[in-house]
């Protein structure tokens, strides 16, 4: 029997918005995360308000409405509004440096490709996903602090900020705007963690 692993509450909760993120961007919303999202509460800090925004936005949407947005912003016909991989973001084409860079890091970080995925690891739902595994130490011992910052440096905050600022002004967003107000203010929290942590 595996031992149970302990983390920090607060490394819990940073593991936790990389869930809530990787949830919302990895396929169309059904009607379970709908709820999910209406249920939703937040304070009165600028999060939180994002927060509560999403919650009212997902209040306002049918499950039908939320399919046909995400299909707008991701997919499209041809393509979506936005394409949310990081080697778009840095070299402005698909299957690039930095995917076949997230390669390497994964076979050395031992976090393998599900077999039903068809997109690119680079997608900012596998990467969210990634690093809230690194954290919570789903690909064997969490990753040291360390470890962490160099993968979010190296993957995620390079280029996320600029995806999640694209997807609070995208023209087809509405339920996802304040998904990417949430991305980017965390991702904000996220940077500036790492930088206090040196």
């Amino acid at each position: 029997m595996a031992a149970q692993v302990s983390i920090a509450e607060e490394d819990q909760l940073r593991a936790g918005w990389y869930a809530l993120l990787a949830q919302l961007l990895s396929r169309e919303p059904g009607e379970a995360t709908l709820r999910m999202m209406r249920g939703l509460s937040g304070d009165d800090s600028e999060l939180g308000q994002a927060i509560k925004a999403l919650a009212a936005a997902a209040r306002g949407t049918t499950v039908d409405t939320a399919k046909q947005e995400h299909f707008d912003l991701f997919i499209g016909l041809g393509q979506g509004e936005l394409l949310p991989y990081a080697s778009y973001y840095l070299t402005g084409f698909l299957n690039e440096k930095p995917l076949a860079r997230l390669r390497g890091d994964m076979a050395r970080l031992q976090i393998a490709r599900a077999d039903d995925i068809v997109e690119p690891e680079d997608h900012i739902a596998a990467l969210c996903e990634m690093m809230a595994g690194l954290i919570t130490g789903s690909f064997g011992e969490p990753a040291t602090l360390e470890e962490q910052r160099r993968f979010f440096d190296a993957h995620i905050g390079c280029w996320a900020p600029r995806f999640f600022e694209d997807l609070q002004a995208a023209q087809s967003a509405v339920l996802y705007m304040p998904v990417g107000t949430i991305g980017r203010l965390f991702m904000e929290i996220e940077s500036q963690a790492f930088e206090m942590a040196a």
